[in-house]
């Protein structure tokens, strides 16, 4: 039996405690403990990015990080940008550029461009090339990607005020988008919850 420690994290804005065995990595926790299936499980390597989330405000693979490093962290998932009846000016550009198609990868690039825009605002579109080229995305050809952002980013310095924020008529339409704006908005719709060893 492995052993088991009681760890305390915030995960988008919530305390919560677990119960978590000392090898349980911080992905397996955020899916399976806490039931947050956006963040996506892919070569379990660190490599192709899938699993990115923040941590203090910075991109990281969940998939390399044990549960009990996240103690008295602050987590933020894809879960924390938007819903799908109001997703956030991210999203919203990932679904106006074409940003996505099968929509595995997505969640893990919505987070690492969460991420980097916070901290360079006013990055160029090469900046942007150079940053989004950190995650593995086998459909896009990541063009439409590098102008998804490249347009958030625009919006944002010329926003009056917090531009992340969706509008108060965004969030009272209650209309779930299809297709490719459901899948930005909503990065674990079809994606089953597969159980995996603890």
């Amino acid at each position: 039996m492995s052993e088991q420690h009681l760890i305390t994290l915030t995960v988008n804005g919530h305390d919560h405690e677990l119960l978590v065995a000392a090898r349980r990595t911080l992905v397996d926790a955020i899916r399976h403990d806490l039931r947050l299936t956006g963040t996506h499980v892919g070569c379990e390597h660190g490599v192709c990015g899938a699993c990115t989330i923040l941590v203090d405000g910075a991109p990281a693979r969940a998939c390399l990080m044990f549960a009990v490093q996240a103690e008295g962290r602050d987590i933020r998932t894809v879960e924390s940008l938007g819903s799908p009846e109001a997703p956030n000016d991210l999203q919203r550009a990932f679904s106006e550029h074409h940003a996505l198609q099968c929509g595995f990868c997505t969640p893990g690039f919505l987070m690492l461009a969460e991420g980097f825009l916070t901290e360079h605002p006013h990055a160029t579109k090469s900046e942007i090339r150079a940053a989004v080229s950190a995650n593995l995305c086998r459909c896009t050809g990541y063009q439409p990607i590098v102008e998804a952002v490249d347009d958030c980013a625009r919006k944002r310095r010329c926003a009056p005020g917090p531009a992340a924020a969706p509008s108060a008529t965004q969030a009272a339409d209650t209309t779930t988008p299809a297709g490719p704006a459901r899948a930005a908005a909503d990065p674990g719709h079809g994606q089953p919850d597969t159980p995996r060893s603890p």
